[in-house]
């Protein structure tokens, strides 16, 4: 009994040497091992938005980022890759300023990056940093700040990203941002409804923000637990499918 007492507390001990050792970039790269980021990087994935339909293909760093709405009898689908964008009206290409497909393109890509959170944050732009650990409703999480390089980063490279990753499970179950355009703010997310698709790890969120202006973004998750957030909004993915794309 005391042999088996020893294994038990070395195993534990061991354990809790391993989590404390643990680097930014290795607890990234297990939490998008949950996720399901070997599935992803070769994929096809599908949902629907908000009454849009997004599509993406990604072959290891190659993608082809989609989204499609219909208005009536008007077709109208987006198409960002790694060299362009292109937008398409009823099957014609439209001619855009260099500034509106530049609005678009980030909408586009906003879109498809949150939806496999934390899958891109292994970009080259991204640089991460671990903030420290932290409990949310009584549960272990490391607390990571993602920002990005200038140069890659795209045109909101300065915001400010944290995210929350569990301790036990390595999934993201929250996630923060401060962001600088129409007059700036930050945002709280609470994961939810979490389900896997065919390996691939979705969630859907619960969107807050904080109830006075100028909060930085690192106290988020202390108000949240004080309950001084504003609830705005629920974010849910629908009609999710998810294909291996070995040929893409």
């Amino acid at each position: 009994m005391r042999y088996i007492l020893i294994i038990v507390i070395s195993a534990f001990i061991l354990s809790c040497n391993t989590k404390d050792s643990l680097t930014v970039q290795e607890i990234i790269d297990r939490a998008i091992l949950e996720v399901g980021g070997n599935r992803i990087k070769k994929s096809k994935i599908e949902f629907d938005f908000r009454d849009m339909t997004y599509c993406a293909v990604r072959n290891d760093n190659e993608f082809k980022l989609e989204r499609m709405s219909r208005k009536d009898s008007e077709v109208t689908t987006d198409i960002l890759t790694n060299s362009y964008f292109i937008r398409i009206k009823n099957e014609k290409d439209i001619e855009l300023a260099d500034s509106i497909k530049l609005k678009y393109s980030n909408s586009v890509n906003s879109v498809h990056y949150f939806s496999v959170l934390p899958y891109g944050l292994n970009d080259g732009a991204a640089k991460k940093r671990l903030l420290g650990e932290t409990t949310i409703k009584g549960i272990p999480y490391y607390k990571i700040e993602v920002t990005f390089e200038e140069e890659g980063g795209g045109t909101d490279f300065d915001d400010i990203f944290v995210y929350w990753v569990n301790q036990i499970d390595f999934q993201v179950d929250y996630l923060a941002y401060e962001f600088h355009v129409d007059g700036g703010g930050a945002r709280f997310r609470e994961a939810k409804n979490m389900r896997r698709i065919n390996g691939v790890l979705f969630a859907d969120y619960n969107n807050y923000k904080p109830m006075e202006n100028g909060i930085s973004v690192y106290d988020l998750d202390s108000l949240f637990e004080n309950s001084r957030l504003d609830l705005l909004s629920s974010i849910e993915l629908k009609n999710i499918k998810v294909e291996a794309c070995n040929d893409c």
